[in-house]
C-alpha cells in the first residue's frame, strides 16, 4: 500500500512538471506575459437618466520581468511602508548569557532548573530591546 502511494506521488508529480511546462511554453517564445487591469469610464448623464460608472477589468499584455518586482509605489491616501531594518542579535545574545549567569548566582538547589532559562530569556528580551531591536 505505501508503494503503491510513494508511486502514485511520484508520476502526479511529474507529469504535474510537465504540464506546467506546457503552459509557460508559449510565454518563452513570445516574451510576453498577460496582466489585468482595472478600468473605469464615468457616462455622463442628463436631467431624465443619471450618470453612471462603467467598471471592468481588462486583460493587457506586457513584456515578461525574469527580475523580481519592486514594491509597489503607493497609491493616493497610502503611506508607504517601511521595513525594520533593526538587528538585535548581539544585544539578545549577551543580555541572555548576563540574565543567565544572574539566575545561576541568584538561585539556589532545585529552583535553578526553572531560574537559569528564565532569566536568560528576560535577559535577552531587555538586552534585544537596548540594541535597537
Amino acid at each position: 500500500m505505501k508503494l503503491a502511494l510513494a508511486t502514485l506521488i511520484a508520476f502526479g508529480s511529474i507529469s504535474s512538471a510537465a504540464l506546467a511546462d506546457d503552459l509557460r511554453k508559449d510565454y518563452r517564445s513570445t516574451g510576453m506575459c498577460s496582466t489585468s487591469e482595472y478600468r473605469e469610464e464615468y457616462v455622463p448623464g442628463n436631467k431624465n437618466s443619471p450618470g453612471y460608472v462603467k467598471i471592468w477589468n481588462e486583460a493587457v499584455q506586457v513584456p515578461c520581468t525574469t527580475t523580481p518586482r519592486a514594491t509597489a509605489r503607493p497609491t493616493m491616501g497610502q503611506q508607504p511602508v517601511s521595513t525594520d531594518t533593526n538587528d538585535c542579535s548581539q544585544g539578545s545574545l549577551i543580555g541572555g548569557l548576563l540574565g543567565a549567569g544572574l539566575a545561576t548566582t541568584g538561585s539556589r538547589g532545585r529552583d535553578s532548573w526553572w531560574a537559569i532559562p528564565a532569566g536568560g530569556a528576560a535577559g535577552a528580551m531587555i538586552g534585544c530591546q537596548i540594541d535597537g531591536g
